[in-house]
């Protein structure tokens, strides 16, 4: 058994095994999650990386950067304990033919963990270009990949100096060689494996778990708290377990007023300050890093009022709208398809059932917003130019981000079901990581 299925197998065993007391899943000491972290780069490069390179017919990727001005991709490349590139930080990966196992080096001072070893000794030759360039000549590529891209900024890492550098000192009869690796930066980014899989569930609940937790009266007095403080409750939360979050969580209200939902206010001018009320309808939008991985989650709660025991039916049936909105774009979800293919059939089923949706849907994994088939944007319910003409593939991740417009008429206002919940899409079937939300939390609850 290789090393990285040893480790992952025992570090199964902490996961399954342990419980925080009384709210979380385990969540794993430093050491353990960079063991964990290690291993699955390995297995990454072992068993993701080549048949991506037959893929996209590179079969060399060059991958260059300084210490601080990291290329996004260099960065999921590097090993648990480097916070950073060092110095001038030059990884190549090579496949010489298809079906064979990749070489990886570091043309470097050092090893860069345990997979790329050290290809440069400076005592034979002090210049870390030429000992490239050497390299380059022995093995011949045919097409040497760059991290260059018009569409996708995660694939677009190469800065000016080093590309200049590069094409400077690369001899002539590879110049036409060169070209964009976005197609393949792509494909690494959003291919997850065999253990990310296993590793995602565990993120995902415990990102549920945290959500759940602040839509209650543990972190909730209604006529005091303010969604403000929410927020920093669920941050200071995210801090206390030892995670970290990708972005600043939101909370917002709907209710009984004469107050008009719009996206602009919803993404960039809610209110901050806002009391929370019974009667209220909740919303976070929260994500949490771990494990190199990434959550982004958008949930439902409502505030009883004192005569009330359960959610309003009239909120029920608004968040039914919601999840059937949800289920018409998941039913879209086919290898091949483009974002913009999948988001026009999705509103399509969607308005034929009465439904008034807006999609947004992203890939996730080694970022919040990650590199894949964008699937709308809340301002773009045409189709979006470029990352949503790039196709689905399996094996992949997302973030299943949408919202529908619901008229209550009990506060004679319209209001939107708000959602987001992780899935995995294996080429045949997308199915949520952890589930999705079935209904609206009270607050207070049993």
């Amino acid at each position: 058994m290789s090393p990285y299925k040893i480790c992952f197998a025992s570090s199964i065993l902490l996961l399954s095994s342990f419980f925080a007391l009384g709210q979380y899943d385990q969540i794993l000491p430093l050491k353990e999650r960079a063991a964990i972290e290690d291993s699955v780069l390995k297995e990454r490069i072992e068993t993701v990386l080549p048949g991506l390179m037959e893929r996209t017919e590179i079969d060399m990727w060059v991958i260059i950067s300084r210490e601080y001005n990291e290329d996004p991709i260099l960065k999921t490349f590097l090993p648990s304990t480097w916070i950073s590139a060092r110095r001038r930080t030059i990884l190549v990966i090579y496949q010489e033919e298809p079906g064979n196992a990749l070489e990886t080096f570091a043309i470097a001072k050092y090893d860069v963990g345990a997979v790329f070893k050290k290809a440069w000794n400076s005592d034979m030759q002090p210049d870390q270009w030429k000992r490239l360039m050497e390299l380059i000549e022995e093995r011949k590529p045919k097409k040497i990949g760059l991290n260059y891209s018009e569409t996708f900024a995660l694939a677009d890492g190469i800065n000016k100096t080093e590309y200049e550098l590069f094409m400077k000192n690369l001899p002539a009869q590879y110049q036409e060689s060169v070209v964009s690796a976005d197609k393949l930066g792509v494909a690494w980014l959003e291919t997850r494996s065999a253990t990310e899989k296993i590793l995602y569930e565990n993120l995902c609940r415990i990102a549920h778990q945290i959500i759940a937790r602040g839509f209650s009266t543990e972190a909730i007095v209604p006529g005091h708290t303010t969604t403000d403080d929410l927020v920093w409750w669920y941050r200071q939360e995210i801090n206390n377990l030892g995670l970290e979050t990708w972005f600043h969580p939101t909370v917002d209200i709907q209710r009984a007023d004469p107050e008009n939902f719009d996206h602009l206010r919803s993404f960039s001018k809610r209110p901050d300050l806002q009391t929370i009320m019974p009667g209220d309808l909740l919303h976070v939008d929260f994500g949490i890093t771990y494990l190199g991985l990434n959550t982004d989650t958008q949930q439902h709660a409502y505030v009883l009022k004192p005569e009330e025991e359960r959610v309003p039916g009239y909120l029920v049936e608004a968040f039914k709208k919601g999840k059937k909105v949800q289920d018409h774009l998941t039913d879209q979800f086919t290898t091949g398809r483009t974002g913009n293919e999948i988001l026009k059939l999705a509103l399509e089923a969607a308005k034929e059932e009465g439904l008034k949706p807006t999609i947004y849907t992203h890939p996730i994994g080694f970022h919040g917003h990650a590199a894949g088939p964008t699937i709308g944007m809340w301002d773009q319910q045409g189709g979006v130019a470029g990352s949503g003409d790039y196709p689905l593939y399996p094996n992949t991740a997302y973030s299943i981000e949408l919202n529908a417009a619901v008229f209550i008429t009990e506060w004679q206002k319209e209001i939107r079901i708000m959602l987001e919940e992780e899935a995995f899409f294996d080429g045949e079937k997308i199915y949520y990581i952890d589930g999705r939300q079935e209904a609206i939390y009270a607050i207070p609850r049993k």
